[in-house]
């Protein structure tokens, strides 16, 4: 998985009831555009993520 500032990421919910999150990377921590990622999510959270395979990036246009 490859990304780079401004992508953003949707992470499905694996949990029934709880909704998917997304957000906009706004670092990249790893090398050549690898996680982990700095990501501030749509409600204003800010976490470091290491995406999982329930995790999509959508690049930026």
């Amino acid at each position: 998985m490859e990304s780079q500032v401004g992508d953003r990421i949707h992470v499905h919910s694996t949990v029934v009831g709880q909704g998917d999150r997304q957000g906009e990377i706004t670092e990249v921590r790893g090398p050549e555009g690898a996680p982990p990622y700095m990501v501030r999510f749509d409600d204003g959270q800010e976490t470091l993520v290491y995406p999982g395979p329930n995790a999509v990036i959508e690049p930026q246009v």
